[in-house]
């Protein structure tokens, strides 16, 4: 028997682990032997806790998917819309299909409207948020103005007179002749280049600062600059030529600036003058002398012997104090830049008129994106000045950079002050420069897009598979025809380096060369230009795009000139610039391949055919009689029926009589045969002719 503390220890363990009576019969029963408590341990399952029903299993929470945020924008391309899904291309162009955009007209840099990015967004399982636009802050304008004038403070000035005509009407001589000079010596083909000031002052003690301008086709945005910074225009024109080009476009410079004139008939002492004419002409283009009722004075001069040079400088006075020229000499200073250029010792040098105020030495000055402390002022003659008044055209050197002919220049507070407006002037500069890049790239997307469009109206009503597969034999094509990179570089282009003394003849070439027009017959490329002597830099540049150097007013080393001449590349130093031109149409010319061209040696009518047994065979053969010059077997032959060519080739034999000859001349008979087979008629004419090559010559007329 069980203890009875056993037994109700037993007692409690069934009714806490599952309660069943069936287990406690079990252990009370009185037929049960003794055992050992751990005989009960098979039984130990009964211990765990049973539920009834099915077992449930642990609730999970569902968590819902967090879509992809894709921040887009206006105007964004395929390649960018993948970047920002962070997916590849291809995965923008598959989301496009099965809608009315085509994706196989798509490409990375093709631009979707904003229904296609949303599109595109959403059916890739994304949402989409617009980015954020940057709040630029308005930067304050830091920009030189001009100071308001005190017009008590203004006082008489000297006139600023520019000379313009036509190249070689004597403009230089002339003021020579009022300067008791001899510059027109200097001037490399006896034609002025450059634009220069000069101060005269008269015998009356007067002072007039003339500005002389290139009469040269070549010059014109010379004479534009020297009809902006004058007070007073003497027109002259030679009474031997009469009105020519150039005197027409001064005329129409001095009308746009608004300008007085005075019009100096030179060349009065030659036999063949004839100063009315040149009045009359004037007449033409709105330019009504005084004799005429009109109110230019027209003054007769020679300027080789110095006749009326004095009436011309009287006239010249008189019409300055009737427009009474006036400045603040102690104002900030305010004036044009008329040339820049970079000397060895010096650095940067401009020629600069002053307009208002008075320069010295230690001013800060700024003109376009470069700014100055002045460290000397030179005059036209290369005397040091300690200032310079309004009306006065000096020298200036101390630049940090070389800045552009034509360029206002203004007297800054401090060197702080310059710096703070180049900066404003550089990021203005690029902001503008990127405006137009873009409106330029919207203008060539709008092009692309009305091409497609055109080329894809006759695909409608085909199905994606039909197009799709039209579109890519036509791009086959296209690609076929289109000649790669590598042949069409093997052209024969011309690439050039262009260096000059000064601004101004550095934007003369430029213009020139602006005017090219012949790119498909020869490509035209210029990989460099600028101001000063040529350089290492630049031969070695030239060598490696197969280039040449055109210099104009400069020169070269002894070492460069030894460099060039290792490396093969051309050398093209000029001080005359229309021989500077001709010698870059010449070389343009030398790179187009030659000209095709045929000369007639001889004809002969053909009289009758024969048969010749040569061997087994017949060989037909054509008995001729040359009607003009000779029949030489070396040549070409052409044979002729009517107005048409039916067989062009060499001979296969030449004969007169039984013998071969090489020459059959004018009135002979002979016997020809050729080695294909051709038909040849009685009547028909065989012309000999030689191919020769021509050289081309470029269709490029830059106007002078």
């Amino acid at each position: 028997m069980m203890s009875s503390v056993m037994i109700s220890s037993v007692m409690r363990v069934a009714r806490r682990l599952h309660g069943d009576r069936a287990l406690l019969g079990h252990f009370l029963s009185p037929s049960r032997s003794p055992a050992p408590f751990l005989t009960c341990q098979p039984d130990r399952k009964y211990a765990s806790k049973q539920f009834k029903g099915p077992k449930r299993e642990p609730r999970v929470q569902k968590v819902k998917p967090v879509k992809q945020e894709v921040e887009i924008r206006q105007r964004m391309s395929v390649s960018e819309l993948a970047d920002a899904m962070n997916k590849d291309v291809d995965h923008v162009l598959q989301a496009l299909l099965n809608t009315a955009k085509d994706p196989y007209s798509l490409g990375p840099d093709s631009v979707l409207e904003e229904r296609w990015i949303k599109e595109v967004v959403s059916r890739s399982g994304m949402k989409f948020r617009w980015e954020k636009l940057s709040e630029s802050r308005e930067r304050p304008n830091r920009d030189a103005h001009r100071k308001p004038v005190d017009p008590s403070r203004l006082k008489p000035r000297p006139p600023v007179v520019t000379i313009m005509g036509h190249v070689d009407h004597g403009k230089t001589t002339l003021l020579d002749s009022l300067r008791k000079s001899q510059l027109v010596l200097s001037e490399a083909g006896g034609i002025t280049q450059h634009i220069g000031a000069f101060l005269v002052q008269l015998p009356t003690g007067e002072r007039i600062t003339f500005l002389d301008t290139p009469g040269h086709a070549a010059f014109s945005s010379m004479r534009g600059r020297g009809a902006d910074a004058t007070d007073i225009i003497v027109l002259v024109v030679a009474a031997d030529d009469g009105v020519m080009n150039q005197t027409v476009e001064s005329i129409q410079h001095a009308k746009r600036a608004g300008v007085p004139m005075i019009v100096a008939v030179n060349k009065c002492d030659k036999r063949l003058s004839d100063p009315q004419k040149v009045k009359q002409e004037l007449l033409a283009h709105d330019v009504v002398c005084e004799e005429f009722g009109g109110d230019v004075q027209a003054i007769h001069v020679s300027a080789l012997k110095g006749d009326n040079l004095m009436e011309l400088a009287e006239a010249t006075v008189t019409l300055a104090e009737v427009l009474e020229l006036k400045a603040d000499p102690g104002g900030a200073v305010e004036g044009l830049i008329i040339e820049s250029r970079s000397e060895r010792g010096r650095g940067p040098v401009t020629t600069a008129l002053v307009q208002t105020g008075t320069l010295r030495r230690g001013s800060v000055l700024v003109a376009g994106t470069s700014w100055a402390k002045v460290r000397f002022l030179l005059d036209e003659n290369g005397r040091a000045l300690k200032e310079a008044g309004p009306s006065v055209a000096v020298e200036i050197a101390g630049w940090k950079e070389l800045p552009a002919a034509g360029d206002t220049m203004m007297e800054v507070e401090s060197e702080q002050r310059a710096k703070e407006v180049v900066e404003w002037r550089v990021q203005l500069g690029e902001a503008q420069q990127l405006l137009e890049e873009q409106q330029l790239i919207q203008v060539k997307q709008q092009h692309h897009l009305d091409q497609y469009q055109q080329q894809r109206e006759g695909l409608q009503h085909l199905s994606w598979r039909q197009r799709k597969r039209i579109i890519y034999r036509t791009n086959k094509e296209q690609f076929s025809i289109r000649p790669s990179e590598k042949s069409s570089g093997e052209g024969g282009g011309l690439q050039i380096i262009v260096k000059g003394d000064v601004d101004g003849s550095v934007e003369a070439l430029l213009n020139i060369l602006s005017s090219y027009d012949a790119q498909l017959q020869c490509p035209l490329d210029i990989l460099h230009y600028g101001i000063g002597d040529i350089s290492e830099n630049d031969v070695n540049m030239a060598n490696t795009f197969s280039g040449s150097v055109y210099g104009f007013n400069v020169a070269a080393g002894k070492s460069i000139v030894q460099l060039a001449e290792k490396l093969c590349v051309p050398l093209r130093l000029h001080n005359i610039i229309y021989k500077l031109i001709d010698e870059l149409k010449d070389e343009l010319s030398s790179k187009l391949p030659p000209l095709k061209t045929e000369k007639i040696v001889g004809e002969a009518t053909v009289l009758a055919m024969f048969d010749v047994s040569v061997g087994k065979k017949k060989l037909p053969v054509a008995g001729c009689r040359v009607q003009k010059g000779l029949l030489d077997r070396k040549m070409t032959f052409r044979l002729i029926r009517g107005r048409d060519a039916i067989w062009e080739g060499p001979l296969l034999a030449l004969k007169h009589h039984k013998d071969e000859v090489q020459t059959v001349k004018l009135g002979m008979e002979c016997g020809l045969s050729v080695d294909v087979d051709v038909e040849i008629r009685a009547g028909d004419v065989v012309v000999c002719f030689e191919e020769l090559d021509a050289p081309q010559v470029t269709s490029w007329d830059p106007g002078f």
